[in-house]
């Protein structure tokens, strides 16, 4: 036998399970910034793929961002850690205006190619053998010429800059979520 419930009570009943599930504690545990790094090995790149490393390290340091801009399709985007995302030379080239300019070294940790696509996970640091500071991925499409250009360069930071490292008794401390 089936039971009614009166559509007030099914009603409150749902409402209820909704406010209960959006509701936030005052502080959710956050895993510890302090976790021990794991060095992933580099990888050996094909040549075409290793040459947009090499490019890319090279316009950086060299504070060339319409020649980074230029290592993208027509419709590439920059979606960097801090930063909005950009699509297009133009909007790609005034991204890199402001953070290109520093020293750069690129390393692969994985790649795939299919095609005519193709991508490369990597880390980033100010130099080669230098503790890596991010990591990256770029997604690769090969022109009708051969060459392979940037479709989607995604990046971020191993740490937040400035963020203090919490130290043992801290690790597994509670941090506060704001209310939305």
């Amino acid at each position: 036998m089936r039971t009614k419930f009166p559509k007030s009570f099914a009603i409150a009943l749902i409402l209820s399970a909704g406010v209960k599930a959006q509701e936030l504690p005052e502080a959710v545990p956050m895993p510890s910034a302090a976790l021990p790094s794991v060095e992933l090995p580099t990888v050996a790149l094909p040549p075409g793929l290793d040459r947009v490393l090499r490019d890319y390290e090279l316009a950086w340091m060299q504070k060339q961002p319409s020649a980074l801009a230029g290592m993208f399709t027509m419709d590439g985007m920059a979606l960097h850690s801090g930063s909005p995302p950009a699509r297009g030379a133009a909007r790609i080239s005034a991204g890199y205006a402001e953070a290109a300019g520093t020293p750069l070294s690129l390393r692969a940790l994985a790649y795939a190619v299919s095609h005519d696509m193709a991508y490369i996970v990597g880390a980033f640091a100010p130099a080669a053998g230098e503790p890596d500071h991010g990591k990256f991925v770029l997604v690769l499409r090969r022109g009708s010429d051969g060459d392979w250009k940037i479709a989607a360069d995604i990046d971020n930071m191993n740490a937040l800059p400035g963020a203090p490292t919490p130290g043992p008794e801290q690790s597994n401390a509670p941090v506060s979520v704001p209310e939305p």
